[in-house]
């Protein structure tokens, strides 16, 4: 390596350690962590199943936002969080500045979201040379709900109480197109009560057991929809940009038993304490 080429690898690996240094700060002021995320943290919230083998592809390097088992030792962006990695770091720069073709990464796919299993460093290279595309070796993980890079650590929860809905209730396999989102800690927790008391009083009002998957199916098209439909129709959801239309949801039924514990008031159909609770919110 010439004395002009080990000069530069040597100043991009400085660089990007300052870079990661520096996020690293504005993390400790933000609060807001900037760690890769962690497969196996993933895997256990998730249940998410295989590795499948899809073969060799060329995928975004964005995209690319996890790690099987070395999260710790690069940011978010794959910058480098630590003076060890300079050598190995700058042989794969030295490759690149030389265009020597290296064998594609090894990757881990889950929703959108790809996790490196072998090669952190050439994937830190290519972010850092601006590189929008790399080729890897995908092995796809299956997930009941899909997941974007720009997932945050804290979201794993929810999004692992989702899993733990749909486990529960199958409805992705009821209603294939249902697309529940929240944002409130316990609501999907709050959606099987609300399934579970359901299938109590269906059974009442039909004087036969009710199956699971038949209470779940009536709860969805007779409960659920008719009142996301009107928070859809009403557009109050512009009121309320971080929140959905679940959480708009859950706050009606809660609005709805606040009037029936505090006033005495009668039991509405869904329909009507959703427009109530639109009509005191605008």
């Amino acid at each position: 390596m010439t004395d002009e080429l080990h000069s530069r690898v040597r100043a991009d690996f400085s660089k990007a350690r300052l870079k990661s240094f520096i996020n690293q700060i504005i993390s400790s002021f933000s609060g807001k962590p900037t760690n890769l995320l962690s497969y196996d943290n993933v895997k256990e919230k998730l249940h998410i199943g295989g590795p499948i083998y899809r073969g060799v592809k060329t995928i975004r390097v964005e995209q690319i936002a996890g790690s099987l088992n070395r999260y710790h030792e690069f940011d978010r962006a794959f910058l480098p969080k630590e003076d060890q990695l300079a050598s190995r770091w700058q042989k794969v720069d030295r490759a690149f500045y030389e265009d020597i073709h290296l064998p594609p990464v090894v990757l881990y796919k889950v929703g959108d979201v790809y996790f490196v299993v072998d090669g952190h460093h050439r994937v830190s290279v290519a972010r850092e040379q601006g590189q929008e595309y790399i080729e890897a070796e995908i092995r796809e993980c299956a997930t009941r709900v899909n997941i974007t890079a720009n997932i945050k650590t804290e979201d794993l929860e929810i999004l692992g109480a989702k899993v733990h809905f749909l486990e529960r209730t199958a409805l992705d396999h009821i209603r294939p197109d249902a697309d529940i989102k929240i944002t409130i800690p316990d609501g999907f927790e709050r959606m099987l009560e609300h399934i579970a008391v359901h299938r109590y009083f269906m059974g009442l009002d039909l004087k036969r057991d009710i199956s699971e998957e038949e209470a779940v199916a009536h709860w969805y098209d007779t409960v659920y929809l008719p009142i996301v439909d009107i928070i859809r129709n009403s557009k109050i959801l512009k009121d309320f940009k971080d929140k959905t239309e679940s959480d708009l949801y859950l706050w009606t039924l809660d609005h709805q038993h606040y009037l029936i514990q505090e006033t005495g008031q009668a039991l509405q159909p869904p329909e009507e304490a959703a427009r109530q609770f639109i009509e005191e919110k605008e």
